[in-house]
């Protein structure tokens, strides 16, 4: 997942290829908490693991529920049955609706019950969203609830510490359905705890939005013993003794609101060569969620739409998309991806019945009205509706900078702007956000969109050996959210692939021409994989290997062999990759990647890196001599210098840093200054 501040991604063009989904949230939290209610384990697969099922787990784990992580990725849930081992707690649920409203209802219910006393709070935000039509539900029952800060939102404290006779009657138990849906999911969970000797009704006053919702939740309370009557969306009814059981083994199914993001990709971007559109699995036409409903506006929009019972398929069909004016009650979440396909259609598209937008992880209608004008869409909004005007022509698009709202869904649906006819970069504020449901949504997005490679920027950091340039590309790389090339890390493979051949690197070895064809055979025919830190050669974890000074040395020496270089370079083409590129070596900005948008030459002095390298070696306990260092390096400095292939020189147009004396933060963040100035965000 990204942790950088912000992502830029470059003009997209096309798209091909097939994304798994995570689990889905809804379903994932839904059947955690009900496996914890439950009498048994309940093996849950495919659960999505993100923000808010961690902390939907560490809540249980501090309420006494044991959870084991299998090492065959099922998450088994020893079920509670009602009980209540922990009976004070304090839980912190961050932003997570999904967790906040039902943890509140069943644990109001079993404090009562069992004398238990429970402080919930949140984020900032989450205590600006509204439960107090939920706690009014709660109260009804008997349940002695606190507002401990502002009356109507969280921080709550449930309980008193002492058991509290639970008010059961005939009368209903009314909550208002016209906020959220997640406040009658909450009463649903938690009042089969309490139907111990008599039926518990639940009358919804006012219109229940976002019903699909409480078809998720009353289809798993099914799978989990609890058989919910419903009379239309007015009254459900849950049976005296009901009692949660567990089914066993559970799967969650693919989160389709997640999917929404790659049906509106299939419908907006061209197929790319070879492929055949966007095909995405773990969720299909049998879904037992509601924003699987999605699929229905997309084709309204023009997308060509098939699938199963498991997958989806999805081409572009009519182009431009047709403009829409829809009821997306059925789809609130999944609704948002359908105003930045707005931006793509042939008029103004109106969404409608979407007020709950309003009390989400932020006012979704304020942000996408707010981001779509940024990228020149005209957008009016009202109290439970949004209608976008797409830009008139290509120039009429603006390069925007999308604020995110700390909200994953606002995030994702922003990414497909880069998609726009005028060929513009969008950047994308705070992407970590999407850990909320789908932390490696930007990965998966990047491996099936395509654009050619001069769209890709690329940051060169060129320099003689122990100048920090790896040190920097890597920690540059991070802060970018770009992919890094370890141009030293190649040359140091092919002399430790020499070694293990039986081929001789030095100097008097790389003066016969049949040596040196040898060599870039070699290079040619090297597999080799980066991994996050660890580098493999032919499938073997070599990292440690190439760290030693001796691998150093046969790295110098095999880079200046033309054969070796001319074998490696479509190789370090290839890690020109989406979103971007940072590039180490000594002839990055000349010979690798001449049209890099930024280049830098690190310009530090013998002397300088002599003494770094040697603290370097002296910390991994290697004793050397610092005069012999700093001999080494001027001997590496004129061989890289005076080699006849692609001899170490600074770029033209390559900016000097001597970082002689600069922090390794000091020089990173010059850096992203000069490369500030050259995106289309400078003014930003």
């Amino acid at each position: 997942m990204y942790s950088t501040d912000h992502l830029d991604i470059p003009p997209l063009v096309s798209a091909g290829g097939t994304v798994q989904l995570p689990g889905s949230k809804s379903i994932s939290n839904r059947v955690l908490l009900l496996a914890a209610l439950s009498t048994g384990h309940t093996d849950i697969t495919d659960l999505l693991d993100s923000d808010d099922t961690q902390v939907m787990l560490q809540a249980l784990s501090t309420l006494g529920c044991r959870v084991e992580q299998r090492p065959d990725g099922v998450v088994r849930v020893h079920g509670l049955g009602g009980n209540l081992p922990v009976k004070t707690a304090a839980l912190f649920l961050g932003n997570a609706g999904t967790a906040m409203r039902p943890l509140t209802a069943a644990l109001a219910v079993l404090a009562c019950q069992h004398g238990g006393r429970f402080d919930l709070s949140g984020v900032a935000r989450m205590h600006e969203r509204p439960i107090g039509d939920l706690v009014d539900a709660l109260r009804q029952l008997g349940c002695p609830i606190t507002y401990t800060l502002n009356e109507g939102y969280p921080p709550l404290c449930l309980g008193t510490g002492e058991p509290t006779e639970l008010s059961i009657d005939d009368a209903p138990i009314q909550i208002r359905g016209d906020v959220s849906s997640q406040f009658l999911t909450a009463l649903l969970l938690a009042l089969p705890l309490a139907a111990r000797s008599r039926d518990i009704h639940i009358d919804v006053v006012g219109e229940l939005i976002s019903r699909p919702y409480i078809e998720i939740t009353l289809n798993l309370m099914r799978r989990f013993g609890i058989d919910v009557k419903r009379d239309e969306w007015k009254r459900f009814t849950i049976a005296a003794g009901s009692q949660y059981r567990s089914p066993g083994r559970i799967p969650v199914e693919g989160d389709a609101s997640s999917a929404s993001y790659f049906i509106a990709l299939g419908a907006i971007a061209p197929c790319s060569p070879g492929c055949d559109g966007i095909t995405i699995k773990g969720v299909g036409l049998a879904s037992i969620q509601g924003d699987i409903r999605f699929i229905e506006a997309a084709r309204l929009m023009g997308a060509d739409i098939s699938g199963d019972d498991s997958a989806l398929h999805i081409r572009r069909g009519a182009w431009p998309l047709k403009a829409i004016d829809l009821d997306c009650n059925h789809i609130p979440d999944a609704a948002m991806t359908l105003a930045v396909m707005a931006l793509y259609a042939d008029g103004p598209s109106t969404l409608r019945n979407i007020a709950s937008w309003r009390v989400k992880e932020t006012d979704r209608i304020v942000a996408m009205a707010t981001e779509c004008r940024k990228l020149g869409a005209m957008v009016e909004e009202g109290p439970d509706f949004i209608r976008i005007t797409p830009p008139a022509t290509p120039s009429a698009w603006s390069s925007a900078s999308i604020h995110t709202y700390d909200d994953h869904r606002v995030a994702m649906c922003f990414s497909l702007a880069a998609f726009n006819p005028a060929g513009l970069p969008v950047r994308i504020e705070d992407p970590k956000c999407v850990g909320k449901t789908f932390p490696d949504y930007f990965e998966t997005l990047f491996e099936v969109c395509q654009t050619p490679p001069a769209n890709i920027p690329v940051i060169c950091i060129d320099g003689p050996t122990a100048s920090g340039k790896g040190t920097l590309a890597a920690a540059l790389a991070r802060r970018l959210g770009y992919h890094l090339l370890d141009s030293g890390a190649l040359y140091r493979l092919v002399g430790l692939a020499a070694e293990r051949a039986g081929l001789a690197t030095d100097d008097a070895a790389l003066r016969s021409q049949d040596q040196t064809d040898r060599l870039g055979e070699l290079a040619s025919s090297m597999q080799v994989r980066f991994t996050g830190e660890h580098i493999l050669l032919d499938g073997e974890d070599v990292t440690e290997a190439l760290r030693s000074e001796a691998a150093g040395m046969a790295a110098s020496r095999v880079s200046a062999v033309p054969q070796v270089r001319s074998a490696l370079l479509g190789l370090q083409h290839d890690f020109r990759k989406l979103p971007g590129l940072v590039a180490d070596g000594r002839d990055m900005g000349t010979v690798v990647f001449p049209d890099a948008a930024l280049k830098v030459f690190l310009t530090a002095s013998a002397g300088q890196r002599a003494l770094r390298r040697h603290k370097q070696l002296i910390s991994k306990g290697f004793a050397v001599s610092i005069d012999d260092l700093l001999a080494d390096l001027i001997r590496r400095d004129e061989r890289d210098s005076s080699r006849s292939h692609a001899p170490l020189k600074s770029a033209e147009d390559a900016l000097q840093l001597d970082n002689s004396g600069l922090s390794i933060e000091q020089s990173i963040e010059q850096m992203l200054i000069w490369w500030q100035d050259k995106t289309a965000f400078s003014k930003v």
